[in-house]
């Protein structure tokens, strides 16, 4: 729910919202420009006295003084009937330069507060602002809740491009806009009388003056007593009017003096209400604070940016919206699919599986998790079996479509009999990995509904996972079941083999490092860093294979290791290919497996093929971050690979450190018992605030997390901390 009303509030509300903040952002600059220009700061010590009096004599027709929040001094005069404005010097009086508005900053200023259209405009710039409110705090929410809570606020985010671009412009701005929204209300509310009048009453107009010859106005008593640093506005009396008064402003209040005498006639001084509107305003726009007005300015800034990647994100949930046909009714179905997916995803994945027991005489009904209790027990008459495909939102929290799932079904007193089979669908980057889909899980075991199969896990949507799930389903309902989950892969590139070096031929393990260019002319490679991954589609298939890349697009190549998997399509089909040979593929980005920038070291840590992206982080560390580097194979005399590679790097300081071991050697090892081995090395580390890379097989990854956990218990934090503080990543198949 929160969700949709962030969406479409600011969807509706985007060229409002995105106007005034741009207008916000660009007038945000004039306190700073006005900080800028400030030429002479006067000292306490001046008076107001003294300065009129100097500007007796160069300006004797100044009608008006004015001091900004900056600091410059104006004087407004008439001169042969024209009027002007020049900036002040006030140590001499001496004119430093003439003065204007800028007609583009009147304009802006127009703009901002009221769209060019009156007060009907004012009443929108003030409705805008509390959007802007209402979106901040849901977004904020939003966020905290995708990080796992407010003590996780500042872990690095994962997910897509534009997600993760969208929560952190808005992590980074949350605070600017919240004050520039709540300011920009409250102003609006002051102005339409929503709130009490902000103005302070006037003070008495005296009602009898000396009525004398004014005196010099540097003799003036009230004026000496004020320093020029309190000035606000002093308005000086009408020519040969000796009736008339001076009008000051101070930051103190307002007053009016004698020209005669130079006694203050009368003084009201500022009320709490006066000066609660000055701070807000001051905060607002950061007249008097110029840094606060550049940071206010800066957080503006965000907001079209983020307005963009909303609505990219919105665009791109809307396109993968899936449809369910041939949706059977709920009362003559015999098998339930609930749906939990934040971003639509899953319901693919729900699809190819409601289609699959459709064609094998199923009566399948497919709806979300929060419909689940919506319906009659007696409208679940005829299940035999309820399937859960659910996917977990940020680190362990139910997505939009499961959110009231397990309040509904603590609250049911009475549960159909039928069996019940969850999948998760999640990201092993997350410490809460398919978190929420253990908590379902764990909520209809304690209603006692029987398990037709354990809780299965499927990580980053991997089709072939899924299909593995339903050869199991399939088993367990006496059926052939196959589940060709079909994704919408972006257009490929055609890509030329260049260069092959083979590896593990002696030890039945063939694995082969394949180097690819693009093979159209005059055409560069898509964009694509190490540790990014590559989709390939072999001949025959529809699903798509993905690999880990060991190289940049800026290393002028496309780089993949692959080992030869008995009966594997993909794997098959790339060794098979010679120089010269073409593939279809297309690039996968992979931001959340990289390595972090800083000075802190980074431990590597792979086995097998796995090794490809881990070169890949070496081979551009140009800079010699210190890296290193723990790895596994088979055999050092047939399948070290990237030996000599990996030598050279140990020369120019690209490597750090390198650490092998074999599985097939006289002293047989394996790469997470190396890593016990060097407890004392690896727990230096991390003190050091090391990052750890790990790439490889679930079973390899598996082990090196245990005898990680094992390592640093005695430094009172495990592997799920540094996953949670971004210091443990994974790129595991």
């Amino acid at each position: 729910m929160l969700r949709k009303f962030h969406s479409w509030f600011g969807l509706i509300s985007t060229v409002l919202v995105v106007l005034l903040s741009i207008t916000g952002a660009v007038l945000s600059v004039n306190p700073v420009i006005e900080f800028a220009q400030v030429k002479v700061v006067a000292t306490p010590s001046i008076s107001v006295a003294e300065l009129t009096g100097k500007l007796a004599s160069s300006h004797p027709d100044a009608e008006q003084i004015q001091r900004t929040p900056s600091g410059s001094i104006i004087v407004y005069y008439t001169e042969n009937g024209q009027t002007g404005a020049d900036l002040i010097n006030p140590i001499t009086g001496e004119t430093i330069e003439a003065y204007s508005n800028s007609p583009v900053m009147v304009w802006l200023k127009k703009l901002h507060r009221s769209y060019l259209l009156g007060s009907l405009g004012r009443i929108g710039a003030g409705i805008t602002a509390f959007i802007i409110l209402l979106l901040t705090i849901s977004g904020a929410i939003m966020v905290t809740k995708r990080l796992g809570g407010w003590r996780q606020i500042l872990r690095p985010i994962q997910g897509a491009f534009r997600q993760r671009l969208h929560c952190q412009m808005g992590r980074v701005a949350v605070l600017a806009l919240m004050l520039s929204a709540t300011t920009g209300l409250y102003m609006s509310a002051v102005t339409f009388e929503l709130l009490p009048d902000y103005q302070s009453l006037e003070p008495v107009f005296p009602e009898s003056v000396k009525g004398d010859l004014p005196a010099s106005i540097d003799t003036l008593t009230a004026l000496k007593s004020i320093p020029i640093s309190e000035l606000r506005e002093l308005v000086y009396p009408y020519k040969n009017d000796h009736n008339d008064v001076y009008s000051i402003t101070t930051h103190q209040g307002r007053g009016f003096i004698d020209q005669s005498t130079g006694q203050l006639l009368s003084f009201k001084p500022f009320n709490n209400k006066q000066k609660l509107y000055e701070f807000i305003y001051m905060l607002h726009t950061g007249e008097g604070l110029w840094w606060l007005g550049l940071l206010l300015g800066l957080g503006a800034l965000a907001v079209p940016l983020m307005s963009w990647t909303g609505i990219q994100i919105w665009w791109s949930r809307r396109r993968s919206a899936t449809t369910i046909n041939n949706n059977t009714a709920l009362r003559s179905a015999d098998t339930v699919i609930l749906v939990g997916s934040e971003g639509n995803s899953t319901w693919g994945f729900a699809k190819t599986f409601h289609n699959a027991l459709n064609l094998v005489g199923y009566r399948a009904h497919t709806m979300s998790m929060n419909n689940f209790a919506n319906n009659s027990v007696s409208c679940y008459s005829n299940i035999k079996q309820l399937f859960i495909l659910t996917a977990t939102y940020g680190d362990g929290g139910a997505p939009a479509s499961a959110s009231h799932f397990l309040t509904q079904l603590d609250k049911m007193t009475e549960i159909p009999e039928f069996l019940v089979a969850v999948l998760g669908f999640g990201d092993r980057q997350f410490p809460g990995f398919c978190q929420y889909a253990k908590d379902v899980q764990t909520a209809l075991t304690a209603k006692g509904c029987s398990q037709l199969l354990p809780l299965d896990t499927i990580n980053r949507q991997s089709p072939q996972e899924f299909s593995r799930w339903g050869n199991t389903v399939g088993r367990m309902i006496n059926t052939e079941l196959s589940l060709l989950y079909t994704p919408n892969y972006p257009s490929c590139t055609t890509l030329s083999l260049v260069e092959r070096v083979d590896y593990g031929a002696e030890v039945k393990a063939p694995t082969a490092v394949l180097r690819f260019k693009q093979s159209a002319v005059n055409k560069a490679l898509p964009h694509f860093e190490a540790g990014d991954l590559v989709g390939i589609l072999a001949p025959g298939s529809k699903v798509a294979r993905f690999y880990s890349l060991a190289s940049a697009s800026k290393d002028g190549m496309l780089e993949i290791c692959i080992r030869l998997h008995s009966g594997g399509l993909c794997s098959s089909f790339l060794h098979s290919l010679s120089v010269g040979d073409s593939i279809e593929a297309f690039i996968q980005l992979n931001p959340s497996f990289r390595p972090a920038s800083g000075k802190a070291p980074i431990v590597l840590i792979g086995a097998g093929t796995g090794i490809g992206p881990l070169v890949g982080f070496i081979r551009n560390n140009k800079s010699h971050h210190r890296i290193h580097l723990y790895w596994g194979g088979r055999s050092r005399q047939s399948d070290f690979l990237y030996e000599s590679e990996l030598n050279s790097y140990l020369k120019d300081r690209r490597l750090t450190e390198l650490n092998t071991v074999f599985s097939r050697s006289n002293n047989r090892s394996y790469v997470q018992e190396k890593i016990a081995v060097d407890s004392l090395e690896i727990r230096g580390l991390i003190a050091k605030g090391a990052q750890i890379l790990v790439c490889g097989g679930r079973d390899m990854a598996s082990s090196v997390m245990v005898a990680l956990d094992e390592v640093i218990a005695p430094m009172g934090i495990d592997v799920l901390t540094l996953k949670a503080q971004g210091r443990y990543r994974e790129d595991v198949y």
